[in-house]
Order: C-alpha cells, then sequence, then structure tokens
C-alpha cells in the first residue's frame, strides 16, 4: 500500500512510501521493518528531488519532535528536538536579541533537515554552511544505540550526519550556537546589474562589508544582457537605525490548486524574467528580516505554480578559479535553449570548510535554477549543464537533485566511500539508492 502526500517540494518523482511512522517523543524506540525495507527520517519535505524520498520504505515523519529543551542565554546555545522549525526557531530567538546562525531561502525547514542537508545561506561567506554552528546532537541508530555526537565525541559520525541526507540514523535533538543581533530589522542595498559580469564585481566589493549577499539573474537573457540581475546586500540593523517594533507579520497568500500547464511556457518565462528585471531600481533602506530572507514563504505552495508536472532544481558550485567562465556558459546553455528556466539565483561561497563529508558548499561560485518538467528537451539540457559543471571541477547538490547520474554524484562527492561505512545499515533513501546503483 502507497502512502500518498509525501512527495519532495518539486513533486517530481512520485515517489511513495509503504508506511509513515510519526514519531511524538525522542525517547521512543524505532519502528522495526520487515527484512529489505528501509528507513528514512523525514522533516517539511523542503527538499527538492529525492532526498527525502523512500519508495516502498518506511518514512519517519519527525515533526512532532517540536520542543525547546534548553538555551543558554549568554553564549547563545539553543538546544532543540530535530523536528522543530526554523520559523518557530527564529520566533523565539528574535525576541531575545538572537537570530539562527545559517538560513536558507525558506524557515519551513526543520532542524534536523538543516543539518542532514548541511544547508547554507547568503551569509556562507561569512559563516560557513549550517554545520559549522553545530555543537552536539543525539543519533539513534537501527540497533537501538544512542549516541551523542560532537566535534570530538563520535567525531566520524558528527561529520558523516552533517550533510549526510538522514543516512546515518535518527536526529532526535540538536544543539546550535545562535548569532546576536540587535533587532528583527535589516539594512538593506538593492542593486541592479546589467550582465553576469558584473556580479562578480559587485561580490568582491560586497563580501567585506556586508554579511549576506545574494543575486537573482535572468537566465533567459542572451547577449550582453546575459545574466543580468538584481543583487541583494545586508546586514542586521543596529539599534539605533531601526524601528523600535518588532515588524508585522506578513500577510501569507497561498495557492489552492495547481496552475494550468499551458501556463508556465519558455515565451512566459522570458516576459516574467525581463518585468521582475525591470520592477527593480537601485535603492537601499531598512526592511523586515522575513522580506529579506524568506520572500518566497510570503506564497504558500508556491510549487504548485509549475502545474501537476513538478519541476526540478538544478544547483550546482564551481571552483573560484573557473567560475566566471562557467557560470557564463551555463547562463548561455540555458538562454539559448527552448526551455522554461525561472529563478536563477547566485551566490558566492566563502572559503569556510563545513565539517560534513557529504558537505555540499565549498569555495566558489553557486547557481540555482528552476526547470519545468518538459519531457526529454529538459533533460537534455540538464545533462549539457552537469558538462559544464564537470569540465570546471563544480558539482551537485543532493538536496536540490531529482536526477543526477551516478557518474556525476561521483565526481562531485569523490568521499562517497568513506561516507557510506558510517551509513546506517537500515537507513536508505530513493537518491541514494538512485546515485550509487552499480558502484558497488
Amino acid at each position: 500500500m502507497r502512502v500518498h502526500g509525501y512527495l519532495s517540494w518539486g513533486r517530481y518523482p512520485r515517489l511513495y512510501p509503504a508506511a509513515v511512522w510519526r514519531l511524538h517523543w525522542r525517547g521512543e524506540a524505532l519502528p522495526s521493518v520487515p527484512p529489505g525495507m528501509s528507513l528514512l527520517p523525514r522533516g517539511y519535505g523542503r527538499s527538492y528531488g529525492d532526498c527525502c524520498l523512500n519508495e516502498g520504505g518506511l518514512l519517519l515523519d519527525v515533526t512532532g519532535l517540536d520542543r525547546f529543551l534548553a538555551f543558554d542565554p549568554e553564549q547563545g546555545l539553543l538546544r532543540c528536538e530535530a523536528g522543530i522549525s526554523m520559523a518557530e526557531i527564529v520566533s523565539f530567538a528574535l525576541p531575545r536579541g538572537y537570530f539562527v546562525p545559517v538560513t536558507p531561502g525558506t524557515k519551513w525547514v526543520s532542524l534536523g533537515g538543516a543539518i542532514a542537508n548541511d544547508v547554507h545561506g547568503k551569509n556562507h561567506h561569512r559563516a560557513g554552511s549550517f554545520g559549522c554552528a553545530v555543537c552536539a546532537f543525539e543519533l539513534v541508530r537501527s540497533s537501538g544505540e544512542r549516541l551523542r555526537c560532537t566535534p570530538t565525541e563520535n567525531a566520524e559520525l558528527f561529520r558523516a550526519t552533517i550533510g549526510g541526507l538522514g543516512l546515518t540514523g535518527l536526529i532526535t535533538w540538536a544543539e546550535i550556537r545562535l548569532r546576536p543581533v540587535e533587532t528583527a530589522w535589516m539594512r538593506v542595498e538593492v542593486i541592479p546589474f546589467g550582465h553576469v559580469r558584473e556580479f562578480f564585481r559587485l561580490s568582491r566589493e560586497s563580501d567585506a562589508a556586508f554579511e549576506y549577499t545574494v543575486a537573482w539573474v535572468d537566465v533567459t537573457a542572451r547577449g550582453k544582457q546575459l545574466g543580468r540581475g538584481i543583487f541583494w546586500r545586508g546586514n542586521h540593523a543596529r539599534r539605533e537605525e531601526a524601528p523600535r517594533e518588532l515588524p508585522r507579520r506578513r500577510l501569507r497568500l497561498s495557492l489552492p490548486v495547481d496552475a494550468p500547464e499551458w501556463l508556465l511556457n519558455p515565451w512566459s518565462a522570458r516576459l516574467a524574467n525581463a518585468l521582475y528585471f525591470r520592477l527593480h531600481r537601485r535603492r537601499e533602506g531598512i526592511v523586515p528580516y522575513d522580506a529579506f530572507f524568506y520572500p518566497l514563504d510570503a506564497l504558500g505552495q508556491w510549487n504548485r505554480l509549475y502545474g501537476a508536472r513538478g519541476f526540478v532544481q538544478y544547483q550546482c558550485v564551481v571552483p573560484p578559479e573557473t567560475a566566471e567562465g562557467a557560470v557564463e556558459e551555463l547562463l548561455e546553455r540555458i538562454a539559448a535553449a527552448r526551455v522554461t528556466a525561472l529563478l536563477g539565483v547566485l551566490k558566492v561561497f566563502g572559503a569556510q570548510r563545513s565539517p560534513g563529508m557529504l558537505s555540499f558548499p565549498r569555495p566558489g561560485v553557486t547557481l540555482a535554477v528552476d526547470f519545468a518538467l518538459e519531457g526529454e528537451k529538459t533533460w537534455q539540457v540538464l545533462a549539457q549543464l552537469d558538462a559544464c559543471v564537470r569540465a570546471a571541477g563544480g558539482a551537485l547538490y543532493p538536496a536540490k537533485d531529482a536526477r543526477m547520474p551516478p557518474e556525476m554524484f561521483v565526481h562531485s562527492f569523490p568521499q562517497w566511500r568513506e561516507f557510506a561505512r558510517y551509513r546506517d545499515p537500515l537507513f536508505s533513501s530513493s537518491f541514494w539508492r538512485r546515485v550509487t546503483r552499480g558502484l558497488d
């Protein structure tokens, strides 16, 4: 019997678990499974591909593990259960003068998921990935063993679990170090740029003075406007420059139904990108943290814009020495292809290394692009992008992937065999089985 309602955010591939086990207490034992069936923890399903899917297996729904356990206001150390969301952590931390150390572009991710995918944010050039702020966690193995993992205690399992895609066992609680802030507001500058080369110049100028930087790029623009976009840079606002009150909670709309598939096509995508670019002018000001960090969260279920077919996101990172040429080539190939591409994002990763064995963030530049699913032509373009990334010495992001072949996974994560020694024998995912098929 297949259990519906547990797809990934991209809604592709459509793979279903045999059963779902909902956890409510961190002390409860893992369920026993029949021979040949595997386990996989799952939070809020915001991974785009199949790393949060376990076809024919058992999903462990951890969202019931949502309690705060301890807080040290002097050091900013927060201990929570692993199913608590980033939204709940932010709501707890801000009135106490703290913010999450690293946050992805949505606050609807679990603490355990942030560790398992070693998520990154707009401040990677300053703070590194989420794993850099993790102090300790409890890991439950299928043997029933409960292990406290820190950089010095069960250190190899600590490294394997950060970025380990939920394959080393179940995280029940974790302790992280928060970042002190004075207000819940951001001082932000918005800068349009006319070509992707200007993105690299703006990044070099901004990284020293701004904690957060990111750019939207028009992935449909070509020629002299290749990779034109909008550059955002910002810092947490100081007390004397921000409103005294907390920002008002934003009105959150939600898409109730799937958009018709004809609505999104290469022509409408080109029009939407051009309109978005023209709507922005250079400006600066004080804005709520929510608007800066989580703009897409204002529209619930925005993935329905792609219709019932779903979409895939392609996210890569290329090293600093090849980044400029590789990013230009990637954008040229996307713009020249007759595919529906939206929401391109560029970000510079800093030199700080993650403690995780399979962590995606590494020094260089990362490009993320959403593609509507349009059959074989989509897969052909993505295979071309793979070739560009491999030639540049880059890698793909498992949390966003739904289709990379095993050889691309090995290229992206040559240490995967070392990681495999620490994978729990009863934990698996559709992603893991796909990218390791035929490699043993």
